[in-house]
């Protein structure tokens, strides 16, 4: 017993005199392994040059940027691939993965008892862990050294990373064949969905292609690639994780897959947003996919036929929120000829024609018309600027719904001009549509016929404002991005615009009844820019705004392609493919402040407050906040201003009587609606007997009420026909002056203008240019004097012998 305590003591004796050693030992391999820790850190991954994947509002890849080494990875995590993988790789790979430090002895112990009793390698006993250590670190896996590393850096990412974060490596960074890393981007690349949506069979697929992505790729060794899924579908039965039926089920399906195809869809928004976002691995957009794909294919084709060089931009805004769901910047991406890499949605462009809405609600707004108000389309001279029509013939007397409809010219430069540019220019802006001018350039009367620049995402936002109670907004690509919006018109005079354009039929077609119910209304304005450079048409339903442009990026001509014929189409097909809820169709409710009214010409005012026999013309007209303001007054030295013209006349003879008169009169108020003086020579015969001034008694002083400067045309015969010499090659060129006028006249040829200049020195013209038949030459002065002279063109074959042949006395 003693030598046993003995023993025993010195037993004790020597562990207490080993226990330094042994602590000392244990912090010395805990300094060691620490300091080779910070000496050999595990090469973590950086976000600096990572790759990049934009998707749709799904989910859907629009577009994948890839990292700095051409490889493509899609963000994943844990939570958002589907539960059938996880439990597929980890009850393939590694059960035990939520419970060893990184390295699994049991997995290596049964790996190398295998290897020495085949001779050969079996099992790897790798982790998780251990394989994402090899992706990250690379080298030698095979050779001792190589697997002691592995363990090692597998030991490091446990001590730094939680398993989740190891797992979400794995996750974005496993290999499947090619460029392609990361169980979404494989998702996506060889089965065109989400790793969210996978089945019992593409879960079992996609777990075990990372162990020979070459070898196993799916697109190319269809038959491998199923063995080794059956492989991973028996070990999930085996474990009981998945049912029998699940797993026979699984095996009836075949694997396909389609070729690897990196997705380039709103390619441009997303370059777009990578540049706005530099250093985002996933950036999420507004875009809806299938829309997307779609509208890219309708704008390839479409643009098929037209000539060489060509491009477009068509965006389209959902209205309630302002979030953007389709972007297509050019008409094909990377195309050299048509400069597919320049975003046409960014460029800032002539407008057109497309401001003028905008113009005629802040006129609404400030009280100057109503939608039916009397408005001069016919030559002025805006101190030395002379506008015309696109179709250059003028109109005389329009309505504004009319005028703004047609987009004539004349009219809108008048309000233009009474609203001022700079103003309009500053309302414009602050709702955020900017308008670019020329350096040193300010806003100037021609910007409201396209002298201006314009974006289209900014054009869009405006003309939503139409849709939405006249609240413009900011186009929205992303979810984060905040709604900015800016009152740009009031809501009664945004709904009047937007009937006035909703009125017009579409082109070619008349308005049926049943349109509505398989066709949205759609209130639409299109523009084409000086030298047809630039064609647009923007348009809107209750739902949604959708704006087009079509042009060269380079800023030259597309001869005879304008708003109306080349990019109006293209809007009406795509708002007619638009998906479509309950209420979409319906119309927009009236506010409270609009009313309908019955309108009178020339006067413009209510019909109610006209006085009797002043009302020449009635219309229905929409009036805001009960306002119906009267027509606009002339500008300039007419002979009279439009509006009533009050005088005393003899009760029973009907003729005027001024202050001086040589006997005593019976008399009675008398009163005439007078017609701007521009519009006298559109004006009918009755009509402008009815806006005359009764004849003067005769023994009446004159009081200055007649001063009506005469015109007559000299050199053509009202009623003349004209024809050229026998054998003459000369045409029909005629010499011809307006005899009467104190200044510069406005001639117009059936309407269409055709020299403006001294009226009593005149012009020569060839009239054989007019055609054969019957036209209409007129003279019309600044004062509103004006004169015309009809006569018709006729050939030799047609009878006559002269130049000229007087068939009454000109005027």
């Amino acid at each position: 017993m003693n030598r046993g305590g003995k023993g025993d003591g010195g037993r004790r004796g020597r562990l207490r005199r080993a226990l330094p050693w042994l602590r000392w030992g244990t912090v010395a391999v805990l300094l060691a392994a620490l300091v080779l820790d910070l000496a050999f850190p595990p090469p973590l991954p950086r976000a600096s040059g990572s790759a990049t994947v934009v998707t749709a509002a799904d989910g859907t890849p629009l577009r994948a940027f890839a990292d700095a080494e051409g490889v493509w990875r899609y963000p994943a995590t844990p939570e958002s691939v589907s539960p059938l993988y996880l439990q597929a790789l980890l009850g393939y790979e590694d059960r035990w993965f939520r419970h060893h430090p990184g390295v699994n002895p049991a997995a290596l112990a049964r790996a190398a008892w295998q290897w020495l009793r085949s001779g050969g390698i079996v099992s790897g006993g790798s982790t998780l862990t251990m394989q994402v250590a090899r992706i990250l670190d690379g080298g030698d896996t095979r050779s001792a050294g190589g697997k002691l590393r592995q363990m090692a850096r597998a030991l490091q990412l446990e001590a730094r990373l939680s398993k989740d974060q190891i797992l979400q490596l794995y996750l974005e960074r496993a290999p499947f064949g090619g460029t392609i890393e990361g169980v979404e981007a494989a998702s996506w690349a060889y089965l065109g969905k989400p790793a969210s949506r996978l089945s019992h069979a593409e879960a079992a697929l996609l777990a075990v292609l990372p162990q020979a992505p070459s070898r196993l790729r799916p697109d190319r060794h269809p038959g491998a690639a199923r063995a080794a899924r059956d492989k991973v579908l028996e070990r999930m039965l085996t474990l009981g994780t998945w049912s029998a039926q699940e797993v026979e089920d699984a095996r009836i399906e075949p694997v396909v897959a389609r070729s690897l195809r990196v997705p380039v869809h709103a390619a441009l928004l997303a370059q777009r947003l990578r540049q706005e976002q530099p250093g985002a691995r996933h950036i999420a957009t507004t875009i809806d996919a299938d829309l997307q794909r779609a509208l890219e294919e309708r704008v390839a084709g479409y643009f098929a036929a037209l000539p060489p060089r060509t491009s477009a931009a068509l965006l389209v805004v959902d209205n309630r929120d302002m979030q953007a769901r389709a972007y297509v910047g050019s008409v094909e991406f990377g195309d050299r000829e048509r400069q597919g890499h320049v975003d046409m949605v960014r460029a800032w462009r002539s407008p057109g024609s497309t401001l003028k809405p905008f113009l005629y609600g802040m006129a609404l707004d400030d009280g100057l018309i109503h939608s039916e108000s009397l408005l001069v389309d016919a030559p002025q001279d805006f101190d030395g600027y002379r506008p015309g029509n696109f179709g250059e013939a003028f109109n005389g007397p329009v309505g504004a719904a009319t005028a703004l409809r047609l987009s004539l010219n004349v009219p809108a430069v008048d309000l233009l001009d009474r609203i001022g540019p700079a103003r309009f220019t500053a309302r414009l802006d602050h709702a955020g549509l900017p308008l670019r001018f020329p350096r040193g350039a300010r806003p100037n009367l021609a910007l409201i016929l396209g002298g201006t620049g314009v974006r289209l995402e900014d054009l869009v936002g405006a003309f939503a404002a139409f849709q939405r109670g006249g609240l413009a907004a900011q186009v929205r690509y992303t979810p984060r991005q905040p709604l900015v919006e800016r009152r740009l018109l009031s809501p009664g005079a945004a709904w009047i615009v937007h009937e006035i354009l909703q009125s017009s039929p579409r082109p070619g077609q008349p308005q049926l009844a049943f349109d509505t119910a398989t066709r949205p209304r759609v209130a639409w304005k299109t523009g084409t820019s000086y030298g047809f450079r630039d064609a647009w048409a923007v348009g809107g339903t209750r739902r949604y705004t959708v704006g087009v442009w079509v042009g060269r990026p380079d800023g030259t001509p597309l001869p005879g392609q304008y708003g109306a014929i080349t990019a109006l189409p293209l809007l009406l097909e795509t708002i007619d493919s638009l998906p479509r809820e309950r209420g979409d169709t319906d119309p927009l409710p009236r506010p409270a402040t609009v009313d309908a009214v019955d309108a009178c010409w020339p006067l413009g005012l209510a019909a109610a407050d006209t006085p009797p026999g002043l009302c020449a013309r009635r219309l229905r007209a929409w009036c805001l906040d009960g306002s119906m303001p009267p027509t606009l007054a002339e500008r300039g030295a007419r002979l009279w201003s439009a509006g009533i013209e009050r005088f005393v006349v003899d009760a029973d003879t009907g003729q005027r009587l001024s202050a001086e008169c040589a006997r005593p009169h019976a008399s009675r108020p008398g009163a005439i609606a007078r017609w701007p003086a521009l519009l006298s020579p559109w004006l009918s015969a009755a009509e402008r007997r009815a806006s005359r001034l009764p004849p003067l008694a005769p023994d009446c002083a004159p009081d200055g009420r007649d001063a009506l400067a005469a015109l007559r045309i000299e050199g053509i015969a009202d009623g003349a026909t004209l024809l050229p010499p026998p054998g003459s090659g000369r045409g029909l060129r005629v010499r011809v002056r307006a005899l009467g006028a104190n200044g510069p006249v406005q001639w117009l040829l059936d309407g269409r203008p055709l020299a403006h200049g001294d009226g009593v020195a005149g012009f020569e013209h060839d009239y054989a240019g007019a055609g054969r038949g019957e036209h209409v030459l007129t003279a019309l002065a600044g004062s509103g004097a004006w004169a015309q002279a009809r006569f018709r063109v006729a050939g030799v074959d047609d009878g006559g012998s002269g130049v000229l042949e007087r068939a009454g006395a000109g005027r």
